[in-house]
């Protein structure tokens, strides 16, 4: 039984409604960035008016905040479906493939990493900083695993490959790729994957 059906219908409608601007919150964080969208561009988007969307979100900030702490959450129950017996090289592998696919879909703003106004109001936000801290350390048990059984560069310090690993999400070569090169998505996403793990392997 999914979490809505156990709502009434009047908080069903609500949830879905939260769902709809969440969505067109990401589509247009990831088309106009943070600066140029407005509360009234996500009223638009989504139908509905700008009181309404203040019973969600009491400002651009809060919006924002939840938008990107959907997407960590995103990823971290992706983690938790891999299975146990994947290689660590494997299951970071394929996390950037899912990270690089929602991005390209148009669900994974290049935020906050091209915003220090961003940045610095996300850690404000303890919802988003929490969630940040947990998967940096997901991340780094898997980078930690991977080093210890020779899939991973042992040369290379483990904040180097975690960072790097995280600025391939946001690398401009992915709208290069498809848009001067006219390349399908999915040789887009494994042209960069071999591109990152043959530097790192």
């Amino acid at each position: 039984m999914s979490i809505l059906s156990k709502l009434s219908f009047k908080d069903q409608a609500f949830k879905i409604r939260e769902i709809a601007i969440l969505d067109a919150t990401t589509r247009l964080l990831a088309s106009k960035g943070f600066d140029l969208m407005t509360l009234d561009d996500v009223a638009v988007e989504v139908g509905i008016s700008k009181p309404s969307l203040y019973k969600h979100f009491k400002s651009k900030d809060d919006l924002v905040g939840a938008a990107m702490i959907r997407l960590l959450d995103g990823a971290l129950d992706w983690l938790d479906k891999v299975p146990a017996d994947t290689p660590p090289s494997g299951t970071l592998r394929a996390l950037l493939a899912w990270a690089l696919e929602t991005r390209l879909q148009g669900g994974l703003p290049l935020m906050p990493s091209t915003s220090p106004q961003v940045r610095e109001m996300l850690t404000r936000n303890m919802r988003y900083v929490t969630r940040v801290l947990k998967l940096n350390s997901r991340l780094e048990k898997l980078i930690r695993q991977a080093r210890a059984a020779g899939q991973l560069r042992s040369d290379l310090p483990e904040q180097v490959i975690l960072f790097s690993y995280y600025s391939r999400t946001c690398d401009p070569a992915v709208e290069y790729l498809r848009l001067y090169a006219k390349m399908k998505d999915a040789d887009i996403i494994k042209h960069v994957l071999d591109a990152f793990f043959e530097g790192v392997r």
